[in-house]
């Protein structure tokens, strides 16, 4: 079992949490709907990543629906006195499997309660709002309402921070004007790097950007790259994924996902893989050249 017992941490909310959690979609059926194939396997991938450290537990109502929160508090409860639970609310799932916007004060607030119901909890830590404008990336378009009526819910006692997800840097300039930002949630990776802007503004007002995707839109070329990277250094292309995202910045928080014990331990191990400079100059070089050369003007990265 890997341990990231002393691996480094980071402010969520009030909380310090360690800088690779885990994120809970994977354990829901197919296309993150119904229950798990293995339920006894999802409870106990759950308890080992506590068991190995992580303290920072990424989910929703709408994963399932209801199913993996409620896997959740069958692995965990009574939860740890240093777990971070941090959930979302903003859509909801359709028979077809699909995933609609849910932004009216009677859908935000029926989210609220059904992760305080399912995660067996009296407040939730922390609340993303997923932005659905559009549900594959961020558009723009104001945030003002479905925002205030999270914030509402804050000010009730229900929620203790707030988050933003799949939004655009202007949003989270609107979204601060109206409650304290806590976090934001984005597609964001080796290769999809539009918010590396993003990421050092919120790292200057000392807000986690949690990332998600750390595999997804990449294409053959740069796969290969990554894979040579992963293969000279004894790891896997995840593995060296994570690495990346973990010396990007100090603010960058991590929640891979799996339902796999063996995957779960390969992606933890990942906090101690030291990438040595021409690994991290080719692997620098597999984004998109905006993003390549806005990281070549930032090479004293704060946790280089």
């Amino acid at each position: 079992m890997s341990l990231i017992l002393h691996s480094d941490v980071f402010t969520l909310g009030n909380r310090t949490v360690r800088r690779l959690g885990y994120g809970a979609m994977q354990l829901a059926g197919p296309g993150v709907f119904g229950p798990p194939k293995d339920r006894a396997g999802a409870l106990a991938v759950l308890r080992a990543a506590v068991a190995s450290g992580v303290n920072h537990i990424d989910t929703s109502d709408f994963y399932g629906p209801h199913v993996t929160n409620q896997l959740i508090r069958e692995a965990l409860a009574p939860y740890p006195d240093d777990l971070l639970i941090v959930t979302k609310i903003g859509a909801r799932r359709g028979d077809d499997k699909s995933w609609i916007p849910a932004f009216s004060r009677e859908e935000l607030t029926r989210a609220v309660h059904d992760n305080l119901r399912n995660l067996g909890v009296d407040v939730l830590d922390v609340v993303n709002l997923r932005i659905m404008l559009n549900p594959h990336g961020p558009a723009e378009g104001s945030i003002e309402a479905p925002l205030t009526i999270l914030a509402d819910l804050q000010r009730q006692g229900l929620v203790r921070h707030i988050g933003l997800s799949n939004v655009t840097p202007s949003q989270v300039a609107e979204g601060q004007k109206i409650c304290t930002i806590a976090c934001v949630q984005n597609h964001y990776n080796l290769a999809h790097r539009d918010d590396d802007a993003l990421i050092d503004h919120l790292a200057r007002d000392g807000i986690a950007y949690v990332p998600y995707f750390p595999l997804g839109g990449f294409t053959p070329l740069q796969s290969s790259t990554l894979s040579d990277v992963a293969r000279r250094l004894g790891a896997t292309p995840m593995q060296v994924a994570i690495a990346w995202l973990l010396r990007r910045s100090p603010n960058v928080l991590l929640i891979p996902g799996t339902s796999s014990m063996t995957h779960l331990n390969e992606n933890l191990a990942a906090a101690d893989l030291i990438l040595p400079g021409d690994a991290m100059d080719a692997l620098d070089h597999i984004a998109t050249p905006v993003a390549a050369n806005h990281a070549a003007s930032t090479a004293s990265r704060q946790n280089a």
